[in-house]
């Protein structure tokens, strides 16, 4: 973590000696954000390390956490990427959160494969880590995965998608998220699955970083591409209201159909303003809070969660397709984050 001031060696030193946890908790901030709540020396240690703090998805999954500490007895730490990709970040958190004496270590991978041996050792020292929302590859790097089944999430929009087309010929637009993250892959090939279209099928295909500013400008270079694009497959509603507001300067908004995945409480309104056709609404705050008992339960009797739990996923549309199973916007504003 940089500093504005140098201390002196004599200062560093005392600081060692009397504020090892607090400069620990600190060290988690490597990325954008850090912090703990609870303060019982006697209360179970949990950590956080989301992507970033400024996605409202990981807003939301941080607020589960914290919720969740509270009602359990458990102290959090949290720690997060400077932005989505910074597997340095996330490295430095976990050995911070290690050294501070975490019972466990909630994350959502930025690089699915670049943090296993961060994991690895966390594991090593009787760590628990849990993955949330994206998994490891491999997924068992980690002891437990709670996340939405991007797959699926993908597979509902690609079949909303076919059928809402209604047999016209598709000129698809992929607003992918970045290379080798296992969600964006998932999604984007759960679509292509739902759909019934390969890769060869997609006129144009982008990464976007899920970040809505990114996601206009993919859009209007996929636009430049192939004018004649009328489906848009987004990684995220960010991505999905910038593709939208590509498509309205080309006068083209009505005309082409987006889909995304997220279940936001804003891409949720777009989808009830006709923005976005139809989204995969997941569910960021049981993730978190699933994953803080599961280690409240392992400090506790020394049972560790396993294998993967599917933390749900509902195709949220207000102008639903015979043989599609949705809800509508009332539902989605019901159950959305952020």
């Amino acid at each position: 973590m940089s500093r504005t001031t140098r201390l002196s060696s004599s200062l560093l030193r005392a600081a060692a000696v009397t504020g090892v946890a607090a400069l620990t908790l600190t060290a988690c901030g490597s990325g954008s954000g850090s912090g703990s709540t609870g303060s019982g020396s006697g209360e179970v240690k949990v950590g956080l390390i989301t992507k970033t703090d400024t996605n409202p998805f990981f807003v939301k999954m941080k607020e589960g956490a914290e919720k969740a500490a509270k009602e359990n007895g458990a102290q959090l730490s949290t720690a997060a990427g400077k932005f989505d990709g910074d597997n340095a970040g996330q490295v430095t958190a976990i050995e911070n959160m290690v050294a501070a004496g975490v019972k466990g270590i909630l994350i959502t991978p930025s690089d699915s494969k670049a943090i296993v041996p961060a994991i690895e050792k966390a594991r090593a020292k009787g760590v628990l880590v849990i993955a949330l929302d994206t998994p490891t590859e491999p997924e068992s790097a980690v002891d437990a995965l709670f996340a939405t089944d991007n797959l699926k999430a993908g597979q509902l929009i690609g079949e909303y998608a076919k059928a809402a087309m209604k047999g016209k010929s598709a000129k698809i637009a992929a607003l992918d998220l970045a290379p080798g993250v296992s969600v964006g892959v998932q999604r984007h090939d759960g679509f292509l699955k739902g759909f019934g279209a390969t890769d060869k099928d997609v006129v144009c295909a982008q990464d976007t970083g899920g970040d809505q500013a990114k996601g206009q400008t993919a859009m209007e270079n996929c636009l430049q591409k192939s004018p004649d694009i009328n489906v848009v497959y987004t990684i995220n509603e960010p991505a999905a209201l910038g593709a939208y507001t590509a498509l309205k300067a080309k006068g083209r908004e009505k005309d082409v159909l987006i889909v995304s995945v997220d279940g936001g409480c804003t891409g949720t309104r777009a989808v009830k303003d006709g923005k976005i056709a139809a989204t995969s609404q997941q569910y960021p705050l049981k993730m978190a809070a699933e994953g803080v008992k599961a280690v409240v339960t392992y400090a506790k009797n020394g049972k560790k969660a396993s294998g993967y739990t599917d933390t749900g996923v509902t195709l949220i549309t207000d102008k639903a397709q015979t043989g599609v199973t949705s809800k509508d916007t009332a539902y989605g504003l019901e159950n959305c984050w952020g």
